[in-house]
């Protein structure tokens, strides 16, 4: 079991570091690449070829035109989670490229790091028995946090 993180340039690292730390919480491995679809797509395809026959879950981070998502997913049979990095310079509207894809091509997406790492550990825990356990147990602590949360406001109301 893998979690691909794939980064279209060293300049979504801190992203990639916030998914890092969810699947770290989980205690799921994890590889970081760099490689661009735009730039060097036959290093993509190395990457993907590299990992196809592991239990793997691609997360891909690009932002402005997202080639690398869609490119992932069309050139795998593994799930494909986009995790575009938001960006104010466009107003966001580069996000566009990530959620449009062309038939056939169907890379999830995902916008909050924490969320595309559970996602992908939701996946795996399809397979693997002991990940639903972990999940539930993180599910458990948030509806904690919740409960916790209307406590506090109610008491101080």
């Amino acid at each position: 079991m893998l979690v691909v993180i794939l980064m279209g340039s060293k300049g979504d690292l801190d992203h990639a570091k916030k998914i890092a730390h969810t699947l770290e919480k989980f205690e799921v491995p994890y590889v970081m690449r760099v490689a661009s679809a735009h730039k060097i797509p036959l290093k993509v395809l190395e990457i993907i070829k590299e990992y196809e026959e592991k239990d793997v879950v691609y997360i891909t981070i690009a932002g402005r035109s997202n080639a690398l998502s869609g490119f992932t997913d069309a050139n795998t049979t593994k799930p494909v989670i986009a995790c575009p990095p938001y960006s104010e310079r466009f107003g966001g509207v580069d996000i566009f490229s990530t959620l449009r894809m062309p038939s056939g091509v169907a890379p999830l997406t995902i916008l909050e790091p924490e969320e595309a790492a559970l996602a992908a550990v939701k996946i795996l825990a399809m397979k693997y028995e002991n990940l639903k356990e972990k999940i539930k147990k993180y599910h458990e602590e948030k509806r904690k946090e919740i409960e916790k949360a209307d406590e506090e406001v109610r008491s101080n109301g």
